[in-house]
């Protein structure tokens, strides 16, 4: 968590800067969405369920602030995306200064053992998680490139290491942490900041996993198992690992603060890091252990 020293360290002007955050119906992006409206932010708060009449996105329409402008927006479809560039740049109040921000937030979770997951939960999760981040930043890039602005992209700290049972999370968010590295190198020489958040365990925060979810997520997979899957592995092994996601359900830091102050820090900071980590101790000693120490010895500590 970013300390008050810290967020003092430099900071930019937030008076007439805009932010695009996606992913705004509920978690962290319907609450950093209030946040940065109180900050004195103007927010383009992007919701997969507006036309649907959701009730994240009406709680920020209630607002009735000429800041807090809703946004039509699933992260999945080329032509919403395209579409809610286009009315950003149509309702900036000087588009010449571009957008100062985009927070890609949108984020699907699940969970389970690599022969249990089929071909499609794959592809869906890295469709909203990395395919989705790719595709809003390349639709508003030009704007941030004129603001000399900020990318900042949400990934987790399974986007640093892997899990069992977690394998098409994980592989969504690494691919976060190699395009944000890749799109940092390039945006260097155009003085845009690109920023990466690796939330740890927030599930009561966000309430990403209740045990409805387990249960519908267990029956899912058990269900689609090919049979000799389900023969090998065996009803006793899998229940024993669905028990465990169950006990994940009221686990976690009960607070979003961490994450929405360092998103905060990536946007205001005039030297934002590259990486913000967000998690409780255990968790931060985790990847540090995972990503520093040989293989042969953190598998042996945690596996």
């Amino acid at each position: 968590m970013v300390t008050l020293e810290e967020m003092q360290r430099s900071t930019a002007q937030v008076k007439g800067k805009a932010v695009f955050i996606t992913g705004c119906d509920s978690g962290f992006g319907h609450a950093l969405a209030k946040h940065l409206h109180k900050h004195g932010f103007t927010v383009f708060a992007g919701c997969l369920l507006k036309d649907k009449g959701g009730e994240g996105a009406k709680e920020l329409e209630e607002f009735h602030s000429d800041r807090m402008k809703v946004v039509q927006l699933d992260v999945c479809s080329d032509e919403q995306v395209n579409q809610a560039a286009e009315y950003i740049r149509d309702n900036l109040e000087e588009s010449e200064r571009g957008l100062w921000a985009v927070v890609n937030n949108a984020g699907v979770s699940t969970f389970g053992e690599v022969e249990f997951t089929s071909m499609d939960t794959y592809k869906q999760m890295s469709e909203v998680n990395l395919w989705g981040t790719i595709r809003v930043t390349k639709a508003v890039l030009p704007l941030i490139r004129r603001a000399k602005g900020r990318v900042v992209n949400l990934a987790s700290m399974y986007g640093r290491m892997g899990n069992v049972m977690r394998s098409p999370y994980c592989v969504s968010k690494y691919g976060i942490e190699a395009f944000s590295d890749c799109l940092r190198y390039e945006m260097k020489p155009w003085g845009v900041k690109v920023s990466v958040i690796e939330p740890g365990n927030f599930i009561v925060a966000t309430g990403i996993l209740t045990r409805d979810i387990v249960a519908n997520t267990a029956n899912k997979l058990w269900n689609e198992a090919p049979p000799q899957v389900k023969e090998d592995y065996g009803k006793a092994h899998f229940e024993q690992l669905m028990a465990l996601m169950r006990s994940y359900c009221n686990s976690g830091q009960k607070s979003m603060a961490p994450v929405l102050d360092d998103i905060t820090d990536a946007l205001v900071s005039k030297r934002p890091y590259t990486r913000y980590s967000p998690m409780e101790p255990h968790w931060w000693i985790r990847v540090q252990m995972m990503t520093h120490l040989p293989s042969a010895i953190s598998d042996l500590l945690y596996f």
